[in-house]
């Protein structure tokens, strides 16, 4: 099944899912004050505290940052998932 951000919301929401956002998002502004610009496949390295998500949980808690207007996507063509590129905004505390 195709990746959905509508489905893999809700969980965002949990305990399990705020815990899991706080951790990527602190990893992802740590990369992006040594680089400027973070890649969705090295978000993937943000460390656990409870236990591994599989990868549409971990695509999912980068598109609540750029929902939330923390980050802002890179258009690329015929870009793979995992190969998108963020850069941060002006929303993004730091």
């Amino acid at each position: 099944m195709p990746y959905d951000y509508t489905i893999e919301r809700p969980w965002l929401f949990t305990e399990e899912g705020v815990e899991a956002f706080i951790s990527l998002r602190d990893y992802v502004i740590t990369i992006l004050k040594r680089a400027g610009v973070v890649r969705m496949d090295k978000t993937f390295n943000a460390p656990n505290r409870n236990q591994p998500y599989d990868s549409w949980r971990k695509i999912a808690l980068v598109d609540r940052m750029v929902e939330l207007g923390e980050l802002r996507e890179i258009p690329q063509e015929n870009c793979a998932g995992q190969h998108r590129v963020f850069v941060a905004t002006d929303r993004l505390p730091t």
